[in-house]
């Protein structure tokens, strides 16, 4: 029984070292022609092994090539064409890794890390991982140009740079260009990079990166224009900020030229967004206030002209009389109505009788009857008749 339980420890702690062993890597890698690459292989060291050899070798049209060897005698580059282009990290146990640069077309191929460890009963564990390389020539793509730390706003006397970025198959080369107005671009510099150690107004202006590489040598690749701007640092100093007291909020440091503008010819500084409010509020007051006096002068005109009016307004009430009610005895008139009752009546048959009259003579001239000539009707003595028959009555009250 112990003997068996001790054959299953002796098993258990083999294949668990098997496993800490075991190496890791990727199946596939794209390289860049004349860029650089790194094959991946890793493991975990276990207490008990230690790493015997390392080899890295390449399969090639049916052919294997020893590329790189790491035993007791330190590291050996098998493969005269790999010589000063392929390294593995020292000093890292469990990385075996292989970086590679300056990649050509005939790199491409089956790439297998081999690693042997020895263990205390000098015992030997191989493990290999195997990756394949494919390299090819890649066009350089279209470079973006990236500031320095101070931004395109950059102060006047401060160092200042911006960088071309492109990716494609090494070597790139790089032309910087300054746009003039009315003619082509002007030639700065031919590297990466382009720096200014101490930056003057006079090189404020819009810039552009071009670049090229070998894959295509007619093909040149033109970045997007920027434009730097270089802040003149007097305009933001507290000896010429026309606010006491304000510097970081009108003439901070941290603000750009654009913050500090003028609000007319003369130069005066234009007021913050607070003051604007502020005066905002005050002529929407001084409008509210305006209308209010205008409503109240309209009120009180308004109400003045009613009182006159109310002053000059008499009220009138008329009353009709028919003929029937001035010959009915009222007890009940007044008798003010009753004088101008009997007055009506006598002018009324005393233009009755000169009416009559009249028709006499008119019919003893003209050889007519009386009845043909003065008791016709017409319309003209209806209405008279008929007017006389009403009468109206005014009152006045006050």
């Amino acid at each position: 029984m112990g003997a068996v339980l001790l054959l299953v420890v002796v098993v258990m702690a083999f294949v668990g070292c098997r496993a800490l062993l075991d190496l890791s890597g990727t199946t596939q890698v794209k390289g860049v022609w004349m860029g650089s690459t790194t094959l991946p292989c890793t493991y975990t060291p276990s207490q008990g092994f230690t790493q015997q050899t390392l080899t890295w070798s390449l399969e090639r049209d049916l052919s294997t090539s020893t590329i790189f060897r790491r035993d007791s005698s330190g590291d050996h580059i098998l493969l005269s064409r790999f010589r000063n282009r392929v390294s593995v990290p020292k000093g890292s146990p469990g990385d075996a890794s292989l970086h590679i640069t300056d990649l050509e077309i005939p790199d491409s191929g089956h790439y297998t890390c081999q690693v042997i460890w020895r263990s205390e009963n000098y015992s030997l564990i191989t493990k290999e991982v195997t990756t394949i390389v494919k390299v090819a020539k890649v066009d350089v793509t279209k470079p973006i140009i990236v500031a320095g730390e101070l931004g395109l706003v950059v102060p006047a006397g401060a160092k200042a740079s911006l960088t071309c970025v492109a990716q494609g198959s090494p070597p790139i080369s790089y032309r910087w260009f300054r746009v003039a107005p009315g003619r082509n671009g002007q030639i700065l510099g031919s590297e990466a990079e382009l720096v200014w150690n101490s930056l003057q107004p006079s090189d404020a202006g819009m810039y552009y990166c071009e670049v090229q590489n070998r894959v295509n040598t007619g093909l040149v690749r033109r970045s997007d224009t920027v434009e730097l701007t270089v802040r003149d640092p007097s305009v933001t100093t507290e000896a010429h900020c026309p606010v006491t007291g304000q510097q970081g909020a009108i003439c901070g440091q941290d603000l750009p030229e654009a913050a500090v503008t003028s609000e007319n010819a003369v130069g005066y500084p234009e007021t913050d967004e607070t003051t604007q409010s502020s005066r905002r509020t005050h002529r929407y007051l001084v409008i509210l206030i305006a209308v209010l006096g205008g409503a109240v002068v309209f009120l009180v005109i308004f109400a003045i002209a009613c009182a006159r009016k109310s002053k000059n307004e008499h009220i009138y009430e008329v009353t009709f009389h028919s003929t029937a009610d001035v010959i009915r005895p009222d007890t009940d008139v007044e008798v003010p109505v009753k004088c101008r009752k009997e007055k009506i009546n006598s002018e009324t048959e005393e233009s009755y009788e000169n009416v009559t009259m009249t028709c006499n003579n008119y019919a003893s001239m003209t050889g007519n009857s009386y009845e043909s000539v003065c008791l016709s009707k017409n319309a003209e003595s209806e209405t008279l008749v008929n007017a006389m028959e009403s009468e109206y009555e005014i009152q006045n009250f006050q």
